[in-house]
């Protein structure tokens, strides 16, 4: 399937095409439709006639999915991402909005220190990217940010990458988030518990050597911040939960009516640390948990309890995956495996429907986060079965637990705002 040509001498031009026949997911239910698109300044041509439609009645067409949790490196980290190579990987998985993170150089603390993310989105993103502020000036706990001036510029307020240690910090943050309408979405990781340790405190670790990071150090923090976020009445939404514990804390706050959502990631739903190897590729934070953790985790998905799921995208360098366990840099790429693996691995498998699973990647942090939704869509081959190659991706990042896993489900074209970003070579 090609869908443009370009040419030395060439002019660009408009293509409208009609995708006709395809199953398209609209109102929270799977029919046959039609979809128009166009490929705008992304045509250039000389004396080549486009066809009207396409019959695409063996694909899917997906509204275009929200990851709430990436890390696009830009500003100061270039080498690991940039909003121009990351943005490109979100739209080769489906992905028409991002929220990135602001664990930068210079941390956007301040309408002056976030204007140069802004500008590099404006320059460069190929899809939605919105920003997120940090709750703390430089991530440092200590002072809070510029949260006035920021709020109007911003998604919402995070240290992410860091939690916040003090209750006294995140009880004013939460306070002025909620005066401004805005979520503190956290990190929650108790430093005090960590004691060095670099994956999750089980059975592998103890077996291998390993120092571990204990449960405790996610959960204790969660229910401190319920407890505030109750007291408060802010927004509160928690990144990454790794464990049982956190399950079932946001459970019961729901329960009682504190507004509280949270996200897990992929790796988190169809792994657990009996599949460790002694590679970087296996590092992230929080660390893979255990059998029973993901369990709980899978549980709190079917309930409703885990609202959406987010990639914690974590691009780094090949150097900086290459030191082991213990030595390697926190986080993994997945931008562009999250859809296959999930697709492959909890819907195929029978755990997960189809629309829960588009619930989980569109409707829910579009709401929460109100983040509107366009014409943005992708299309896949639902059938198309390979092995993930980190070598195809497009991120500068590289690193995947995922690596060499047999997956179904292709994403052959993304969308957004009804113009093509992502068009697969077929």
């Amino acid at each position: 399937m090609v869908f443009y040509q370009k040419f030395e001498e060439r002019e660009a031009i408009v293509v409208t095409v009609v995708l006709k026949g395809a199953q398209v997911f609209r109102r929270g239910a799977f029919s046959g439709g039609d979809v128009s698109v166009s490929f705008g300044d992304r045509v250039f041509c000389k004396d080549i006639v486009f066809p009207s439609s396409l019959n695409v009645s063996s694909f899917t067409i997906l509204p275009g999915f929200v990851d709430v949790h990436v890390h696009l490196r830009e500003p100061g980290f270039s080498y690991k991402e940039t909003i121009f190579s990351g943005s490109r990987a979100a739209a080769r998985g489906g992905y028409t909005a991002v929220c990135t993170m602001p664990n930068l150089n210079p941390v956007p603390d301040s309408v002056e220190t976030l204007e140069p993310q802004l500008e590099a989105i404006r320059k460069s993103a190929v899809i939605a990217v919105y920003p997120y502020a940090a709750i703390t000036k430089g991530e440092q706990g200590l002072v809070l940010s510029d949260m006035e001036a920021l709020a109007p510029q911003v998604i919402a307020f995070s240290d992410d990458g860091r939690g916040v240690q003090s209750p006294e910090m995140m009880e004013e943050a939460m306070k002025r988030a909620k005066d401004l309408g805005k979520l503190i979405v956290a990190h929650c990781e108790d430093n005090a518990l960590l004691h060095g340790g670099y994956i999750h405190d089980g059975a592998y670790a103890k077996a291998h050597g390993h120092r571990g990071i204990c449960s405790e150090s996610e959960w204790g923090p969660i229910a401190r911040d319920l407890e505030l976020a109750a007291k408060t009445g802010c927004g509160y939404h928690v990144c990454h939960i790794s464990t049982r514990e956190s399950v079932d804390l946001i459970r019961q706050a729901k329960k009682t009516g504190v507004d509280v959502t949270c996200e897990t990631g992929p790796h988190y739903l169809v792994m657990d640390d009996s599949l460790l190897q002694e590679d970087g590729r296996f590092k992230m934070n929080p660390p893979l948990r255990s059998p029973e953790d993901r369990e709980a985790l899978l549980e709190g998905l079917l309930d409703g309890t885990i609202d959406m799921i987010a990639t914690d995208h974590a691009p780094h360098s090949a150097e900086e995956k290459a030191k082991g366990l213990e030595k390697s840099a926190f986080g993994v790429v997945g931008l562009e495996t999250a859809f296959p693996i999930l697709y492959t691995y909890l819907v195929h498998t029978g755990l997960l429907t189809p629309e829960a699973l588009v619930n989980k990647l569109v409707w829910n942090p579009r709401k929460r986060f109100a983040i509107p939704m366009g014409n943005d869509f992708s299309v896949w081959d639902l059938d198309a079965q390979y092995a993930i190659d980190p070598a195809d991706f497009l991120s500068q990042g590289k690193a995947t637990p995922f690596e060499g896993w047999t997956v179904q489900g292709k994403c052959l074209a993304t969308f957004f705002d009804g113009r093509a970003v992502y068009l697969a070579d077929v």
